[in-house]
């Protein structure tokens, strides 16, 4: 059930009505039983087959973490933990990473043996389940705050398996903390006008990067060119490829705004998820804005268990790449993410070792007596640092993208002839890239001032409004909902 239908709009005005409903005339409880029968339809709308799957991990959770918390012997709570590490990465290794690891030992089997080695259909998982990489770091984050003690087991079995199944997050994000999420559900509910309207702007902003940017760029230029490279000027490609980093930052910011839009109108807030990713002046600052939910997920649950900076600085690096490679892999089953990791972590250390130097020469500055000012100071290094960290996230996109090395190849050999004709690439598509991308460097007060106005419009006006929005969204949809990038992950 995508987003970016009007059967989702369908489903969500019904949960809509019968949650607040509930509120009013039978209390809180009813309203989560629904919400978590609704959530589990949801989910069994894409396969009802794995319904069991997500009930199944979610409860042996629950129970592992408050078994966690009642034991006192450390051995036997690491030995738990253990227990749901395994069981939590064991389902995820299999569902969908299984294919991936028998085309690999056919391939080996192939290269030592010199005869050709294919693997039958028997022994394939067939559909991986939907979201699994989502509801999987949640429900495993859980137990590992209770078992650092930053979480108290949680009481009720409802709310907990209504966090993991909470239907705006379960599919792609963002990637919900426990932390923030149960508490929400402990309390009773609301939803004040404000809330509506910022509710219903994210929704409407989430649907025009969707199907106004996203699916525009995909189906006009990003596909073809990274289908057939070869046809395209180097013009051309590069502007597929910069195309891409529009389309997929247009994407999933979109498809974050209506899963916190949505969330919001059933008085749930979820946190930010990003920040004007482009903006970023270095790799580094990229993951600060770019899927923030995951990368802080990377950070405190990878990064700073494999030891984080604690250590040497080729500790320190080493840490960086094993947590990118991982967070590679985590996207999808292929080398080509992992490679994607790679160039990531190899941006993270080089942009690590250029911080680390820039703080030596200013300490060398300050016991001289004099004073070292930072580089990025000036305002034309900074922006050159922007345009730099902007081109070498697009460089990785093309790897995250394109399904074989040989493919990626060819467009990268592409660009270097420096043909410059341009036939596909009329006006309309050139200013659509424009605005995708040139938004990003819109004031941030000027954001919140359209949210603003919205948020403080009379019902009719914000009727009006969104009304032309549907308009809008009806004439630029395809024939057909385009799925949503990170739906396969």
């Amino acid at each position: 059930m995508l987003f970016n239908t009007l059967r989702y709009a369908e489903f969500f005005a019904a949960v809509f009505v019968g949650s607040w409903a509930l509120v009013r005339y039978a209390g809180a409880w009813p309203r989560l039983v629904f919400l978590l029968l609704v959530s589990y339809g949801f989910y069994a709308a894409w396969d009802w087959r794995y319904l069991p799957l997500i009930f199944a991990s979610s409860t042996v959770d629950f129970l592992l973490a408050r078994a966690i918390a009642r034991e006192e012997r450390p051995r036997a709570r690491r030995a738990m933990l253990i227990a749901t590490v395994a069981l939590n990465l064991g389902f995820l290794g299999f569902f969908k990473y299984w294919n991936f690891a028998l085309e690999n030992a056919a391939a080996l089997c192939a290269l030592l043996t010199g005869e050709p080695a294919s693997v039958g259909h028997a022994f394939r998982v067939l559909l991986p389940p939907v979201g699994i990489s989502f509801f999987t770091f949640e429900s495993m984050s859980y137990v590992v705050d209770v078992y650092r003690g930053e979480l108290p087991p949680h009481k009720s079995y409802l709310r907990y398996l209504l966090f993991v199944a909470f239907f705006p997050h379960l599919v792609a994000g963002p990637i919900v903390r426990p932390r923030d999420l149960l508490p929400q559900f402990e309390r009773a509910p609301s939803l004040t006008l404000e809330e509506g309207g910022e509710g219903l702007f994210l929704v409407a902003i989430g649907l025009v990067k969707k199907v106004v940017l996203s699916d525009q760029l995909a189906l006009n230029l990003v596909d073809r060119v990274f289908e057939r490279p070869e046809n395209y000027s180097a013009l051309e490609v590069l502007a597929g490829v910069y195309g891409y980093a529009a389309q997929i930052y247009c994407d999933f910011s979109g498809y974050t705004d209506i899963a916190i839009g949505s969330a919001l109108l059933l008085g749930v807030r979820f946190p930010k998820n990003f920040d004007a990713p482009y903006k970023a002046h270095n790799v580094a600052d990229f993951w600060r804005r770019w899927h923030i939910s995951l990368s802080t997920w990377l950070r405190d649950y990878l990064y700073i268990p494999l030891g984080g900076n604690r250590g040497s600085e080729l500790a320190t690096y080493r840490n960086l790449m094993i947590t990118m490679l991982l967070g590679g892999l985590w996207h999808g089953a292929s080398w080509n993410f992992v490679f994607w990791g790679f160039l990531h972590g190899l941006g993270l250390a080089v942009t690590r070792a250029f911080q680390r130097a820039v703080q030596r020469r200013r300490s060398a500055g300050e016991r001289g007596g004099a004073t070292a000012s930072s580089p990025l100071s000036r305002v034309p290094l900074r922006a050159l640092c922007v345009l730099l960290t902007f081109h070498y996230v697009c460089f990785a996109w093309i790897f995250f993208r394109v399904p074989t090395f040989s493919q990626a190849v060819l467009i990268l050999r592409q660009i270097g002839t420096l043909t410059t004709f341009h036939p596909n690439l009329p006006p309309v598509l050139v200013a659509l890239l424009g605005v995708a991308l040139l938004s990003h460097y819109v004031p941030e007060r000027l954001y919140e001032r359209a949210r603003g106005a919205f948020i403080a419009a009379p019902a009719p006006v914000q009727g009006a409004l969104l009304f032309l929005v549907a308009i809008g969204l009806h004439e630029a949809a395809s024939a057909a909902a385009v799925p949503f990038v990170y739906f396969q992950f």
